[in-house]
């Protein structure tokens, strides 16, 4: 049984396929894949990244009138089969692994819009599609059910790559929601486009996720240093006034007291 499943959003255009290069074996990472895409001799989009697929499926019950729901936990083979394709606006990256039982295909769309302060583009994966055969027994025991569905994803200023190290979850979803395939990705940094030297990425546009870590492991830092900061700014100010209070005459408060100044 063969089963589709995909996301996407807005349509594809012919892009002519180029050569591919599968360089996993570099990744001291077992479950990270590495790949890029060449045009014309120079690479024109690279992906790093570890994904798994958690496929729900059924098997037929003991009384083989009812099913029982499962799950299918299916990795990313570092070594998989690889297809590329690159555009000016659209790029497409397909791996395929277990004799082709599983495909994996990433789209990416470069879009551009006129706005108040001038003209902004970026790009996004715009679509993803998983086809499986859930008759393959590596992860799938007698399944009975199949799909097919619709993504907009890694929004990143034109220009720059996607990276995440922070686990990130795409939801295929079915119009049978309890059956969702979800794609988890993990350990990213994707380039499709304008890519200027080979192999090295852009500059980086960190995910959310990954910024708010961030965040929340620079903000100890600073506020330690704010506080070390008042703390010397107040030590200072109270070892400027001791010096001035030590150097003020100091006057009697009792009038007695006057015969023995002067």
């Amino acid at each position: 049984m063969d089963s589709r499943l995909s996301r996407s959003a807005g349509g594809d255009s012919a892009v002519a396929e180029q050569e591919v290069e599968n360089l996993s074996g570099l990744s001291p990472n077992p479950e990270k894949a590495i790949f890029v895409v060449r045009e014309n001799g120079s690479i024109c989009l690279m992906a790093e990244f570890a994904a798994k697929l958690i496929v729900p499926y059924d098997v037929s019950a003991s009384n083989y009138v009812d099913t029982i729901p499962e799950q299918a936990y299916i990795p990313l083979s570092r070594a998989a089969e690889e297809r590329g394709k690159c555009g000016n606006n659209e790029s497409e990256l397909q791996i395929s692994w277990i004799d082709k039982a599983y495909t994996l295909r990433l789209f990416f769309v470069k879009e551009s819009r006129n706005t108040s302060a001038g003209p902004e583009a970026w790009w996004k994966m715009s679509k993803v599609q998983f086809v499986y055969d859930s008759s393959e027994r590596t992860y799938f025991k007698e399944a009975v059910n199949l799909s097919t569905h619709h993504l907009s994803a890694l929004v990143t200023p034109a220009g720059k790559s996607y990276e995440c190290q922070a686990q990130q979850a795409i939801n295929l979803a079915s119009s049978d929601h309890q059956k969702s395939v979800v794609l988890l990705l993990s350990e990213v940094r994707l380039q499709p486009f304008d890519i200027s030297s080979d192999y090295v990425f852009s500059e980086g546009h960190k995910c959310p996720v990954d910024q708010r870590e961030q965040l929340e492991e620079t903000l100890p830092l600073v506020l330690g240093l704010i506080l070390g900061l008042v703390i010397v700014i107040t030590l200072g100010v109270y070892h400027i006034h001791l010096k001035m209070t030590a150097n003020q005459v100091q006057i009697p408060r009792d009038r007695s007291e006057y015969k023995h100044m002067g």
